[in-house]
């Protein structure tokens, strides 16, 4: 299969895998093919590829493979098939600080990310490192980045503070928020499914996968998220800690001697549900193992204990709650954890209909719930598709 001429090739870069996609441009953004390279900095890295038009999937086998092995083989890959028909590569930038829309990269843009690479140390090296990489090898072809951060830029002061020295402000520490690319999608899809009343009403999305966190939306803004500063923040997620009492940062080193490095590698690569079930941060592999192991059952009751007390915080900033949104590779994909976040929401109005989740229907509330609870796939490949669709338009028109 050879691509439409006019098509985007979309690069979703994260610490142990690469998310891509090939999209048309025009109207409608149609899906030409998406893949993946899983498994970065294991010995047994793989690279899958879905073509939509055949609805054929391959498999390759890429061996033990870091960031700048897994980087160079789409790069190759890319070059082999699909490069002279791309307008446009585009990057999931997770940490923006100061950008709050999509913009071509420029060496300007990239000494600037380069320069707050220490905010994100497990995300951003790696994107940086990929985009240069297309550079060198397509030095004239446009890329352009979309962050992570730009949904919620414009989330009250009182949101984004942290409650720190006010000088630290000055230097760009505070709440930023992240999964935002994905809030952009999920509000979209809400506003073209349930109009635009509901999309304006009080909102909360629940993106629970890997990385995992809630998003309190109101009048389609948002107005505060559980990630703060970094990604790690929030939630308990696969292996990032969640919220944590700094004090404990202090503990370690004085009597465990761990260093900066080791504590950042703690508190985002051995924690979580895998720190509490000390077998795993895969959700399926620990419901599957939590009624014979106390650890994986506790993880999991963990992981929903902490995701009801911010739906349920965040229904008190919206002062009150309209729409529940689940999305993520968990929230899309697991019933019971569905079933066991909203089993204590009855006083926020939310109240489930058991068939239709456990069939992952789109709605999964009763006709008794005064909340409308849903289920969205999100789909960040393609917010980035539109956002640079738009971008590229908007230059034509200048």
């Amino acid at each position: 299969m050879q691509p439409a001429p006019n098509a985007v090739f979309i690069v979703n870069c994260g610490s142990s895998s690469i998310k891509f996609a090939l999209y048309e441009t025009g109207q409608v953004q149609n899906l030409l093919l998406k893949g993946e390279i899983a498994g970065i900095g294991t010995a047994n890295a793989i690279f899958r590829i879905y073509d939509h038009d055949t609805n054929q999937q391959s498999y390759s086998d890429i061996g033990e493979a870091d960031q700048t092995r897994a980087g160079n083989y789409l790069i190759d890959w890319f070059e082999k098939e699909h490069s002279f028909s791309t307008k446009a590569i585009g990057h999931r930038i997770v940490h923006g600080v100061k950008h709050t829309e999509p913009e071509l990269i420029s060496e300007t843009l990239l000494d600037e990310l380069k320069i707050i690479s220490a905010y994100d140390p497990n995300h951003l090296p790696a994107e940086i490192s990929l985009i240069e990489a297309f550079r060198a090898r397509y030095p004239q072809l446009q890329q352009v980045a979309c962050f992570d951060t730009s949904f919620h830029a414009d989330m009250p002061s009182i949101a984004k503070l942290l409650p720190i020295p006010r000088k630290y402000l000055s230097k760009g520490v505070q709440r930023y928020g992240f999964h935002g690319l994905s809030c952009t999608y999920l509000m979209e899809e809400l506003n073209r499914l349930a109009g635009k009343d509901a999309a304006q009403g009080k909102v909360i999305l629940a993106h629970l996968g890997s990385g995992a966190s809630i998003t309190a939306v109101k009048d389609g803004k948002s107005v505060d998220t559980s990630m703060g500063f970094t990604p790690a923040a929030g939630l308990p997620m696969s292996t990032r800690t969640g919220d944590l009492d700094p004090g404990l940062a202090w503990y370690l080193m004085q009597f465990e001697k761990m260093n900066a490095e080791q504590f950042n590698n703690l508190v985002n690569h051995k924690s979580g549900l895998l720190g509490i079930s000390e077998t795993s941060g895969d959700m399926r592999l620990l419901l599957q193992d939590e009624k014979t192991d106390t650890r994986a059952a506790e993880a999991v009751e963990f992981f929903c204990y902490q995701t009801r007390k911010w739906i349920g915080s965040f229904a008190t900033v919206l002062n009150g709650l309209d729409t529940l949104v689940f999305a993520g590779g968990i929230g899309e994909g697991s019933a019971a954890i569905r079933e066991r976040i909203c089993g204590n929401l009855h006083f926020l109005g939310v109240e489930l209909d058991a068939v239709k989740n456990s069939c992952d229907e789109s709605i999964i509330s009763s006709d008794k719930s005064s909340v409308c609870v849903r289920v969205i796939k999100t789909n960040e490949e393609l917010i980035i598709a539109r956002l640079i669709t738009r971008l590229l338009n908007n230059q034509i028109k200048q």
